[in-house]
């Protein structure tokens, strides 16, 4: 579906620099902790989008949401095509994650939206692999662009503007689907809240999204430096391409919770997050880059079965009229996955290390993944979530 390879696209771009850090380290001089702060800049973009004007597209339309986000995205690439310094950088992410942020909601619904009658579960699966299948197509076509073209630092992102400006004509030829449209001042901002009854829900399920969001945002932060320092791993189509992995990973663990069922997606999320976990502390403590990709796999289909079954429990678990709050409350706990404990890595590469870093963070995930898999083995989610 078109609406799907916009969306694609889209989602592409906030990835696209994952491979080329080290590059811009190079350029510019900066330490691990900026890289990780350069990161976690776009989670902040995406988390004040969705609190702001996370149900823009139920008022305005669609397609204007999604031409913003294009916009948006564009901005992002003429960012880094223009860097010359570091604010270029803290910009182009910003505005990446803006781009996010509208994106996510809005093509997942417009997707669905568009489907022929009796293609609602094709549509899933279209804005599924859309959007996860487009974060890992990013670092791996930055990261081949980089390795095998001229311009490094340049071609990645004139191919994503052009991907983009077609994306754009595309939009504009696909079919409104928003019938009764208001104006942008009708628009609220979105409050996050959890009833009492969905707390018990709520709980376990958070923290599987947290850590799995967290296992991404160090896996597209710093695991290039590790794969270049530790493992003298300096090919950039590599690195993206591990990066890559895990994304698609995450696809098909989304993908297999229709056939696991909410119930057990959960906590088998959590059993495959503990995985992946556990073998990246092996590829620290071993320097193996095969440990490495197994972390990458195992922990992406972990955190797509948690995450898909955390969205399903919880929305099953919530009142309608509060059902949208709920979501929006789980999706800030997710990204604030992407940056805090991401910043907090960081912190600690110059006093112990990038490899004592990585332990550390994976001791706190691991403690914090342990507990909520315990408490789901005493309170299951029901099946029927």
């Amino acid at each position: 579906m078109l609406s799907g390879a916009v969306f694609a696209v889209c989602m592409a771009g906030t990835t696209l620099p994952t491979p080329l850090y080290g590059l811009y380290q190079e350029k510019f001089g900066f330490s691990e902790l900026v890289v990780t702060v350069v990161y976690a800049v776009y989670a902040f973009g995406v988390i004040g989008v969705l609190l702001l004007a996370g149900n823009a597209s139920d008022a305005v339309g669609r397609r204007p949401v999604l031409l913003a986000g294009l916009g948006f995205s564009a901005a992002s690439a003429v960012c880094f095509l223009c860097a010359t310094a570091m604010g270029w950088l803290y910009a182009g992410r910003l505005l990446s994650g803006l781009s996010a942020g509208l994106f996510t909601g809005a093509a997942t619904v417009y997707v669905m939206e568009l489907a022929p009658p009796g293609g609602a579960s094709r549509a899933t699966f279209v804005a599924t692999a859309a959007n996860m299948g487009g974060l890992g197509c990013g670092p791996l076509l930055a990261g081949v662009l980089a390795q095998y073209a001229p311009w490094p630092l340049y071609l990645p992102f004139a191919v994503h503007l052009l991907l983009v400006a077609v994306s754009a004509a595309v939009v504009l030829g696909l079919d409104e689907t928003v019938r009764e449209r208001r104006p942008l001042s009708t628009v609220r901002p979105q409050r996050p809240g959890v009833p009492p009854q969905v707390r018990s829900v709520f709980g376990p399920a958070a923290i599987a999204a947290f850590a799995g969001f967290a296992l991404f945002g160090v896996f597209t932060s710093v695991s290039p430096a590790f794969l270049a320092q530790s493992l003298d791993v300096t090919n950039h189509a590599v690195s993206g391409l591990v990066v890559a992995l895990a994304f698609f990973a995450s696809t098909a663990g989304q993908l297999a919770v229709g056939r696991v069922g909410v119930g057990r997606s959960l906590p088998l999320g959590c059993a495959g997050l503990l995985a992946g976990l556990a073998l990246l502390a092996g590829a620290l403590v071993w320097d193996l880059l095969a440990l490495v990709v197994a972390s990458a796999v195992v922990g992406g289909v972990g955190q797509g079965l948690a995450f898909r079954g955390a969205l399903a429990a919880v929305a099953a678990a919530s009142p309608p009229d509060r059902r949208a709050a709920v979501i929006s409350t789980l999706f800030v706990v997710a990204y604030a996955g992407i940056s805090v404990p991401v910043i907090g890595v960081g912190l600690l590469v110059d006093p112990i290390g990038l490899e004592g870093a990585g332990l550390v963070f994976i001791a706190c995930m691991a403690a914090l993944v342990g507990a909520a898999a315990v408490y789901l083995t005493r309170r299951p989610v029901p099946a029927d979530a």
